[in-house]
Parts: C-alpha cells; sequence; structure tokens
C-alpha cells in the first residue's frame, strides 16, 4: 500500500531524472507561450481581390493623369508689373537667407536698398492700393480661373476614389487577403482592418479596404515610372499626405504690401556676420604640425 507521500509525488509530472516539477510553474508557462493565430484562406483571394484592386488602383490613377492634362487650362502670361513684384519680394527672402556670404559693407548696402523700397511700395504692382488690401478673389476673374482649376483638381481626385470605395464595400467587404511577414503592435489594427469586426484577430493580417487605403500612397513609384515625375496622379496622394501644407506666397487673398513690409522688418534686425570672419586664423589653428 502506498503511503500520501508517494501519492503525492507520482501525481506531479516529472522528467526522465525524476525532478517533479510544481502544478502552478506548468500553469505559468502554457499561459506564456501566445497561440499562433492560424487563418486558413483561399489561395484564389490574392487572383480575385489583391489583383484585381491593384490593376483598378493603377488603371485609375493612369486615367485621373490624363483627365487633369485634358481639364488644365493654359497658364495665363503675368505683366511686366506682376513679375518685378514676386522677384524682388524673393530678392530678399534671398538676401536674408544668405547674408553670411557677403560682406559686412556690402550686406548693408543691399539691405538699405531693399528696405526702403519694400516701405515705400516701389516695387508694388499697384502702388496706390497700398494698405488697402486684395479685392474679393470671387471678382476678380485671374483668381476665379486659379480657384476653378483647383475645383477640377479636387473633383478629379474625389469622384474616382468614391466610385473604388463604393465598388470594394460592395464586392470585397469584410476578406482578408494577406498577412504581412513582420510583427506589428494592436495600434496598427484599426488601419490594416477596416471592415473587419474582430477583436482578436493578429494585427498583421490585411483586409481589402485597407489595401486600397495602401494603394492610394504606396504606387507612386509605380505612377513615376508609367507617367514620369511630375505626373498628376502622384500629386493627387501628395495633396492627401499634405492636408496642412503652408499657404502659397503669392495667391488670392495675400496682401503684397504686407509681405513686403514684413520681409523689411525681418532684413532690419538681422545682425551680420561673415563665414569669411578670421579665416586665417581658423585656417591656422586647422593645420597640424
Amino acid at each position: 500500500m502506498l503511503d500520501n507521500d508517494d501519492i503525492r509525488s507520482d501525481s506531479l509530472p516529472c522528467d526522465i531524472n525524476k525532478t517533479c516539477l510544481p502544478t502552478a510553474s506548468i500553469d505559468i508557462a502554457t499561459m506564456a507561450q501566445v497561440p499562433v493565430q492560424t487563418i486558413h484562406r483561399d489561395p484564389q483571394l490574392f487572383y480575385w481581390i489583391l489583383f484585381p484592386i491593384t490593376i483598378v488602383m493603377i488603371l485609375t490613377g493612369v486615367l485621373r493623369h490624363y483627365a487633369s492634362v485634358l481639364m488644365q487650362s493654359a497658364p495665363k502670361k503675368l505683366d511686366q508689373k506682376a513679375i518685378r513684384e514676386q522677384r524682388s519680394l524673393l530678392h530678399g527672402i534671398n538676401l536674408r537667407g544668405n547674408f553670411h556670404a557677403l560682406s559686412k559693407k556690402s550686406f548693408a548696402t543691399r539691405r538699405d536698398a531693399i528696405v526702403t523700397a519694400f516701405e515705400s511700395g516701389a516695387y508694388l504692382k499697384d502702388p496706390e492700393r497700398a494698405g488697402q488690401g486684395q479685392p474679393n478673389p470671387l471678382s476678380d476673374p485671374s483668381s476665379m480661373e486659379g480657384m476653378m482649376g483647383m475645383m477640377k483638381n479636387q473633383m478629379a481626385m474625389i469622384i474616382p476614389n468614391t466610385l473604388i470605395m463604393s465598388w470594394i464595400n460592395a464586392f470585397f467587404s469584410g476578406y482578408v487577403i494577406m498577412k504581412l511577414p513582420f510583427p506589428l503592435t494592436i495600434k496598427f489594427k484599426s488601419m490594416l482592418q477596416a471592415g473587419v469586426m474582430t477583436k482578436d484577430m493578429d494585427p498583421r493580417w490585411m483586409s481589402s479596404i485597407s489595401w486600397y487605403f495602401l494603394c492610394i500612397f504606396g504606387l507612386q513609384s509605380v505612377f513615376n515610372f508609367l507617367l514620369g515625375s511630375d505626373n498628376a496622379a502622384s500629386q493627387m496622394a501628395q495633396q492627401m499626405g499634405g492636408m496642412g501644407a503652408a499657404p502659397q506666397m503669392f495667391g488670392p487673398g495675400v496682401d503684397p504690401d504686407k509681405q513686403f513690409k514684413a520681409e523689411a522688418e525681418n532684413l532690419a534686425v538681422i545682425e551680420h556676420y561673415s563665414v569669411l570672419d578670421d579665416v586665417e586664423k581658423r585656417l591656422l589653428e586647422g593645420i597640424t604640425v
């Protein structure tokens, strides 16, 4: 008849050397092992979902490029005064950014001349309208043409994307098409598994709608290869990615007189130094015997 110690030792799992492990440590080791999630998918999903979405996105980008080229109006020629106004402001900006390449006397001469001209409005296209602000863009024909061009570009981007999104939601919603070969955190789950209502799925699995969004920003190199670097398809994706871009320097609603006076103030507060200051001393210090 076995005693209590024999029963207790036999009930515990032991290895070859008769070294028994407590049950609590076995449970912790089992819980530490994360099960590998496997989803059995039909291989035809690549041919009937992934490839069609990719091909349609490429063809849509090519058609959008040629549609934008056809809708683009011929650039309007600027008059001499408008060109002088823009180039003068750029001259002041370049002087402010490269003053260290000039001597102190040369910089002071240029700064005094530019600041005086900017404050007096000598380079303005319409000096009599100085300080009155820009007219209403809706009443300016040139501004209306620019706004119509922007609306055409926006429509060329919104309409195809809306149609493709409706097509994917109607035919491919809820499909899991591929698994990424590298691990991801849980924060990528909402981006990669759009349209799939699951909580415990591995973030590496990707849905069909997420593949569509990745194609919008990931096909720029393909469009650059097919259409060149200056194409409308890549510009649309860059426009969607950079919604918070800085406003244009010369555009509707911008007062050039305020820009000239602001640039004059920026030039006036510059403390000049030159890259050639004490160049002989710095050269001799750098020479090692």
